[in-house]
């Protein structure tokens, strides 16, 4: 099975807008952290396509090993 490629080991804190849909990178090749920018053509990942439900700021997972996509839940700590 493939895995994604670890892009960091921290998370990237961005501002969300309500209202507003974001693609989080699954497969972690993208050249715009942490979003998509269809570097997953032809693999086994697509991207974790979600609206914003409020405006905040919010930690974004770069290792891509988190239980809870795209949001950071600190399994970096463990690579």
């Amino acid at each position: 099975m493939e895995q994604p490629k670890v892009a960091g080991k921290v998370p990237q804190m961005v501002e969300l807008e309500s209202g507003k849909t974001y693609a989080w990178c699954a497969c972690g090749k993208t050249e715009n952290q942490p979003w998509c920018n269809g570097a997953h053509k032809g693999g086994a990942f697509s991207p974790n396509v979600f609206k914003a439900e409020d405006s905040k700021k919010a930690a974004m997972c770069m290792c891509r090993q988190t239980k809870n996509p795209p949001y950071c839940d600190g399994s970096h700590k463990n690579l």
